[in-house]
């Protein structure tokens, strides 16, 4: 086994009421994250709430990237019962800062300080494994019964290079009263949103609104239109592709939909729904407690993205990779633990995440819950990619989106365009 250093875990506060958990797009990880406490905050070099490691066990290293002190205290009780539950292996984890994440594993491979356990956002696993220092876990894990889209999100080649660990995904949100109001269901195909949407256009309420800010915030939010459409994530300059920007365009110009989408996040496009200024939103159920916490008197309720060909959502949330060359036993045997029923459920619904496990998705909530929805809409999610590039195809279909919502290019343009970006990319 590779020598490494001793690696500590972030002190942790206790934790902060209203969890809300960041999606798997690099969006925003909600209003009441909070930084990780600074290494002046640890208590004698050891691991919050973590006693003196066991001079026979074999470490266990965990590298992760949350700032959110609630996702950070949930994994320390997870690690500290699989701690307490066995003798062979002692788990440690510690906190890298998203921007420094990949940098640090390349530092570390070629230092010989790599983690056993890395989490990462699932978009960029692709872009991990080209480096080489993920071990092949075919037949290794068993996820048979995780969805598709989680699976299909670390598998590159045909090869499983990581675990899912919690899984999100867009739906949307929609403000029954407004509804009733004007008469109106939840729609349920692009014609029925349209249709909707200006009837619930008024006065100061626009009927609908997704983030659309340029960068992969936005794609985590257009690319389900893209794929309703029956295009691929690089077939933009396509039928299906040309309609899914054509029918943005058109909320747009029938006043259905505001410009300004362009520079709302999507907490900014939670809080405009929560003021009563949309009528319905595409978001993510990691907003679910704040606005639990914030509007308990709202009246709302989710449902599936509204389809052209088919019903698609994205999948967001992070993955679990092995380490080559590290203490893949000692790594395998953690993961095991933490992906039970028990642990992953009680890990991923503190975190406002969704197991990725269908068995434990399936109980995980009750069923009047609004949480329930996204269960259903997992079906439906697709990975971004998996391209270690994808960073680069997705500045290109956020570019595109823009500019049609900006009017500064038209749809069949502005798809020409990104489609050449991508074709120099991909092909």
């Amino acid at each position: 086994m590779r020598k490494k250093k001793a690696t500590v875990f972030m002190a942790v506060m206790a934790l902060a009421a209203g969890l809300t958990a960041g999606c798997g797009s690099g969006a925003d990880a909600g209003k009441d994250a909070q930084k990780t406490p600074d290494a002046e905050a640890k208590t004698d070099g050891e691991d919050a709430g973590q006693g003196e490691q066991a001079s026979d066990a074999q470490e266990v290293t965990v590298w992760y990237y949350w700032e959110n002190e609630g996702h950070q205290l949930v994994l320390n009780e997870v690690i500290q019962d699989y701690n307490a539950s066995q003798d062979n292996y002692e788990v440690t984890a510690k906190y890298v800062p998203f921007a420094d994440f990949k940098k640090q594993l390349s530092i570390g491979a070629s230092a010989d300080e790599l983690p056993d356990i890395a989490i990462l956002d699932s978009p960029d696993h692709a872009s991990y494994v080209e480096m080489g220092i993920f071990e092949d876990l075919t037949g290794k894990f068993n996820v048979d019964n995780y969805y598709e889209g989680t699976v299909n999100s670390c598998t590159v080649d045909g090869k499983l290079y990581g675990v899912p660990l919690g899984a999100n995904c867009l739906a949307l949100y929609y403000n029954e009263d407004m509804l009733n109001e004007a008469g109106c269901k939840a729609p349920q195909t692009w014609d029925e949103l349209k249709e909707t949407a200006k009837a619930l256009t008024k006065d100061s309420v626009t009927g609908f609104a997704m983030c659309s800010v340029q960068n992969e915030e936005g794609t985590f939010n257009f690319v389900p239109w893209l794929w309703s459409a029956g295009a691929g994530s690089y077939e933009i300059d396509s039928e299906g592709g040309i309609r899914a920007l054509t029918f943005i365009q058109s909320l747009v110009d029938e006043g259905v939909m505001s410009k300004e989408c362009i520079n709302w996040t999507q907490g900014d496009v939670m809080n405009q729904f929560i003021s009563g200024n949309i009528a319905m939103m595409v978001n993510g159920p990691w907003q679910i407690p704040t606005m639990q916490e914030e509007a308990p008197d709202l009246n709302w309720k989710v449902t599936l993205l509204p389809k052209d060909s088919e019903y698609k959502s994205v999948l967001g949330g992070e993955n679990y990779a092995v380490i080559k060359g590290g203490n893949t036993q000692g790594a395998l045997d953690f993961l095991t633990y933490a992906s039970s029923e028990e642990k992953s459920k009680y890990l991923v619904t503190n975190m406002g995440y969704i197991s990725a496990d269908k068995t434990v998705a399936e109980s995980q909530f009750e069923k009047d819950t609004p949480y329930q929805v996204f269960v259903e809409e997992l079906n439906y999610a697709m990975p971004r990619g998996p391209l270690a590039e994808w960073p680069s195809v997705s500045d290109a279909i956020s570019l595109a989106f823009n500019m049609v919502i900006t009017g500064s290019a038209s749809p069949q343009d502005a798809a020409a365009e990104a489609q050449q970006t991508i074709d120099g990319i991909v092909k």
